[in-house]
C-alpha cells in the first residue's frame, strides 16, 4: 500500500509526512489549539532568537558608534616623520598625500599639552590646525554647539588669537563663547629659576561636542601659526592627517602614502591606532553571541524532549504507519518535519519581535557619558547578522530531531503493537 498526497481545495497538495505532522503539532481537544509541548518549544526559539538579536545589536551599535565618534577627532591616516622632527615642508608633504589615490584630502597639525585658565584651570591637548584644510579631514567642524569654526582663520592683530573648545572643557574652565583663556605651554626660554612656560592669552570663538567624553573634556583647536609660536620651534607641524574616501581600505592606502613619500616616513592608520579597543569589541560580540545563543541549545532540547514524549505516546499510530506501508524514511521525514515547523515559525516570530525590540529601544536607554563615552545606548542590526540567526536557529531545531526520529523510525512493529 502507497500513501497518497493530500488534496486542498486550493489545487496543492502535501507529503502525507506534513499532514501527520501538523496533526501531531496542532490538537483541538479541550479548546486548545496548539500543543503545550509545542508551544513551549516555540516560545523557546523566539525567546532565543529575540534576545540574541537585541544582544547582537547591542554590540554592533556600541562598536559603530565610538568608531564613528572616534573618526570624527581622529583621521583616517596619520603621517609623521621617522626623525621624529616634525615637518618644516608640511604644505608640501600634505599635497603629496592628498594626490596619492583613494585620499580624499590632508592636512598639516601640530599637537601639544598645554594648561587652560580661565574661571578655573584644566589640562588640555592643544591641536593646531589649518581651519580650511581641517573641515574636510575631521568632522571638528560638523559637531559645533556655539560660535563657528570658520573663525578660528579670523585672527586679526587687534585681538587675541581664536580657540575652539571641547563643550565639557568649556564648563571645567567656567567660559564659553566670547570669553577669553590663557594657555601655558612647558618649554620656555630658561632662566635662573629653571624653565619659564611659554603662555598667550586667546579668544573663545566655539565649542564642539564630538560625544565623546575624553575628546570633549579635554582638546582644544588653534590656528597652527599660533600653535608654531606657542611652542617655540618655528614653521613646522608635527604630523600630516588625511582622510581616504574607503575607511576600510585604509590600510591598502597607506601603502601608497608610503611608496609616495619614500623613506623618511612612517604612517599609521585609524585600524591599527585603535587595534586593542575593536578587537575587544569583536570579541565580545562573539562571546555574547555564542553565550546567549545557548537560549536557543535549551530550546532545541525542549524539542527533543518533546519529540521522545510523541514517539513514546504515539508508538502505536507509528507502528500502524508501518504496517501501511510507510518506510523508515518517511516516519523520520514526519517527526523531522514537526522540528523544522518549530524552529521555522519561531525563527520568523522571534527575529520580528528581536527587530521590533531594537527599534523601540533604540537611544532610549541612557548611560552615564564620562564611563561609556556616550549618553544612550545605540542598537545597530546588520542585516548579516539577522540573516544568520534567522538561518541558523531553524537548522538547529531540525538537527534536534533527528535523534527522536531515528528512534521512532527503529520501532519493530510487532513489538510496538503488542506493546499498546
Amino acid at each position: 500500500m502507497k500513501f497518497s498526497k493530500g488534496r486542498f481545495r486550493g489545487g496543492f497538495s502535501l507529503p502525507f509526512e506534513l499532514q501527520i505532522a501538523a496533526r501531531y503539532l496542532m490538537v483541538r481537544q479541550r479548546g486548545m489549539f496548539i500543543s503545550v509541548i509545542s508551544a513551549i518549544s516555540a516560545l523557546g526559539v523566539v525567546l532565543g532568537v529575540a534576545i540574541l538579536l537585541v544582544a547582537l545589536a547591542i554590540m554592533t551599535g556600541f562598536q559603530g558608534e565610538l568608531r564613528a565618534r572616534i573618526l570624527g577627532a581622529l583621521s583616517h591616516l596619520t603621517v609623521y616623520s621617522n626623525s621624529m622632527d616634525g615637518f618644516e615642508d608640511y604644505d608640501g608633504i600634505a599635497d603629496r598625500v592628498a594626490g596619492t589615490p583613494e585620499v580624499a584630502a590632508a592636512t598639516p597639525v601640530l599637537y601639544l599639552n598645554a594648561l587652560a585658565t580661565g574661571r578655573r584651570d584644566a589640562l588640555a591637548r592643544l591641536k593646531g590646525v589649518d581651519p580650511v584644510r581641517e573641515r574636510e579631514v575631521s568632522e571638528f567642524a560638523a559637531r559645533m554647539t556655539a560660535g563657528d569654526f570658520a573663525d578660528l582663520d579670523g585672527a586679526s592683530q587687534d585681538q587675541p588669537p581664536p580657540v575652539v573648545l571641547g563643550e565639557e572643557l568649556a564648563l571645567a574652565l567656567g567660559v564659553t563663547v566670547g570669553d577669553s583663556i590663557r594657555l601655558l605651554v612647558p618649554g620656555g626660554a630658561l632662566t635662573p629659576f629653571g624653565a619659564l612656560p611659554r603662555s598667550r592669552r586667546f579668544e573663545v570663538v566655539g565649542l564642539f561636542r564630538l560625544g565623546l567624553y575624553d575628546y570633549d573634556s579635554s582638546w582644544a583647536l588653534i590656528p597652527l601659526s599660533d600653535a608654531q609660536r606657542l611652542t617655540g620651534r618655528g614653521d613646522e607641524a608635527s604630523h600630516v592627517e588625511a582622510r581616504v574616501h574607503d575607511m576600510f581600505r585604509v590600510r591598502e592606502v597607506e601603502a601608497g602614502v608610503r611608496e609616495a613619500l619614500g623613506p623618511g616616513y612612517g604612517a599609521l592608520n585609524w585600524i591599527d591606532m585603535n587595534t586593542t579597543l575593536f578587537s575587544a569589541f569583536w570579541l565580545e560580540k562573539v562571546a555574547t553571541g555564542i553565550f546567549v545563543g545557548l537560549i536557543i541549545g535549551v530550546a532545541a532540547l525542549n524539542i527533543v524532549a518533546g519529540q521522545i514524549v510523541t514517539v513514546t505516546e504515539k508508538t502505536r499510530d507509528i507502528a500502524i504507519l508501518r504496517s501501511m506501508g510507510a518506510t523508515r524514511r518517511s516516519v523520520m521525514a514526519l517527526f523531522m518535519a514537526q522540528g523544522a515547523v518549530i524552529g521555522i515559525v519561531g525563527a520568523a516570530l522571534g527575529a520580528g519581535l528581536g527587530v521590533a525590540a531594537i527599534q523601540l529601544l533604540d537611544g532610549r536607554i541612557r548611560i552615564p557619558e564620562d564611563v561609556y563615552q556616550i549618553t544612550a545606548v545605540p542598537f545597530t542590526l546588520l542585516p548579516a547578522d539577522l540573516a544568520l540567526v534567522s538561518v541558523l536557529a531553524p537548522i538547529v531545531c531540525f538537527a534536534a530531531t533527528i535523534y527522536p526520529a531515528r528512534r521512532a523510525a527503529s520501532l519493530v512493529v510487532t513489538e510496538a503493537l503488542r506493546t499498546r
